[in-house]
């Protein structure tokens, strides 16, 4: 039980400065402050690396290990580790051989191997770019989404499965009604209009690609920034609406009109405060954070990856059937009533 603390010590501390490492490199640009930051970490790098390998061959010889580890061998090994910090690309491999080598020193039975591997995988995750949750609403959702999936497509890469862009609802005060969120049905179960809501949709993307999904959001609007339904669907269940971290006092705020003035700075934009007015050429910013937050509530299978509400916008049967897809995959659609009419088909 000590030994499984200390590793668990051990390993937060060196994937924390495995990962500052690793980030300081791809993310550096020509500033002087960037330099400094890279020869501070440099010189951590050298000093970690070189007491990693000497802790290494402590342990094999404290084992009985057949090995046989000279100074000039070590300092040999370590002079290696070295000439690849001078490749970006190879930066986060050394702070990870380095880990490694303190992981073999600290570890030692059978469980090592596989305590290690699920180091290696924790180290992965931590790596990766962070994934944030985000919504946005313009008008009647189903259109919004098939966007959002081209979107999730063309600047992620993203497969079908791999989609995350769901029709939801958002924006309401009064959140959730017995742990439910429906749309318009006969029953009169909470339903999304009186609670509040607007149609929305949500995904979950990487912090960095936010600006480029802000894009995105902001074609939807022609140039006199009218929502593509904007004469015929009014009203607050289709006002405009963004969800995001911290809302307009969040870091994303600025990206967000930022990304709108690029896109010939279309729409005014408003702190959300929730049951907020459908008003034209302006949309609502709201913190989907947070207890006082406006989350997002996913919206009914038959509202998933539904034909468009114009004419000629239907959508390829592969992409209709992404809804029953994650259905049978064991995602959760709720358990609203199924329409106004019980049928699940473009609403009723």
């Amino acid at each position: 039980m000590t030994k499984s603390i200390g590793l668990q010590l051990l390993l937060s501390s060196l994937f924390s400065s495995a990962v500052n490492l690793s980030n300081a490199f791809t993310t550096a640009g020509p500033s002087c402050l960037s330099h400094r930051r890279i020869a501070t970490n440099d010189f951590f790098a050298r000093n970690q690396l070189s007491s990693s390998v000497t802790m290494a061959a402590r342990y094999e010889n404290e084992n009985g290990a057949d090995v046989e580890s000279s100074s000039d061998e070590k300092n040999s090994s370590s002079n290696n580790a070295m000439r690849q910090l001078q490749s970006r690309r190879k930066f986060a491999n050394v702070g990870l051989l380095s880990t490694l080598a303190s992981l073999t020193f600290a570890l030692d039975g059978a469980n090592a191997q596989d305590e290690i591997e699920a180091a290696v995988s924790a180290s992965v995750v931590v790596n990766e770019d962070p994934l944030i949750n985000v919504y946005f609403g313009c008008g009647c959702f189903w259109h919004v989404q098939h966007e959002f999936v081209m979107a999730e497509k063309k600047i992620l890469g993203r497969s079908d499965d791999q989609i995350t862009a769901r029709t939801g609802y958002a924006g309401g005060i009064a959140g959730s009604k017995d742990g439910k969120v429906c749309y318009h049905n006969a029953g009169n179960v909470a339903d999304y209009g009186k609670l509040g809501h607007a149609e929305v949709v949500g995904l979950t993307i990487p912090k960095s690609k936010f600006y480029d999904f802000a894009v995105e959001y902001f074609k939807l609007f022609d140039a006199s920034g009218n929502r593509p339904d904007q004469s015929g669907d009014r009203g607050t269940e289709y006002r405009s609406l963004v969800g995001i971290p911290g809302g307009a006092k969040g870091e994303y705020a600025k990206l967000l009109i930022d990304a709108s003035i690029a896109t010939g700075d279309k729409l005014d934009f408003g702190i959300g405060k929730g049951d907020d007015k459908d008003l034209r050429k302006t949309s609502f910013v709201m913190d989907n954070t947070g207890a006082k937050g406006f989350p997002f509530y996913v919206a009914e299978q038959y509202h998933q990856f539904h034909d468009g509400f114009n004419l000629n916008e239907n959508y390829p049967g592969s992409y209709n059937k992404l809804a029953a897809t994650f259905a049978k995959g064991g995602e959760d659609f709720g358990s609203c009533p199924n329409g106004s009419l019980g049928l699940g088909i473009g609403g009723l």
